[in-house]
């Protein structure tokens, strides 16, 4: 079912005034354009990513290597979106 912004309005769940910039874990859903199914097909069950979905997941595993303040959760790659868990530590602000 393609998304129709004439009957499907969606809010945005961010907390109004929340620094999202601040150390925390962040649940995080990316969503392809027109929900294109870009990343690989499920079959029997299982998600069989093609070259895109190489690509997300290498860049996924990439972020603590760039960003070491950065740490990695959880994550599943569907074929149109994915959904992960990001960790941001204060090391980059003079925390602990």
């Amino acid at each position: 079912m393609k998304y129709n912004p004439d009957i499907q309005h969606r809010r945005s769940i961010r907390l109004k005034g929340y620094d999202y910039t601040q150390a925390g874990a962040y649940f995080i859903t990316m969503c392809t354009q027109d929900r294109a199914c870009l990343f690989g097909r499920i079959e029997n069950s299982v998600m069989n990513m093609n070259e895109f979905g190489d690509i997300v997941m290498d860049v996924w595993q990439w972020l603590p290597e760039q960003y070491p303040y950065v740490s990695i959760g959880e994550f599943i790659i569907m074929p149109n979106h994915f959904h992960c868990i990001l960790l941001i530590d204060d090391t980059r602000r003079g925390g602990s």
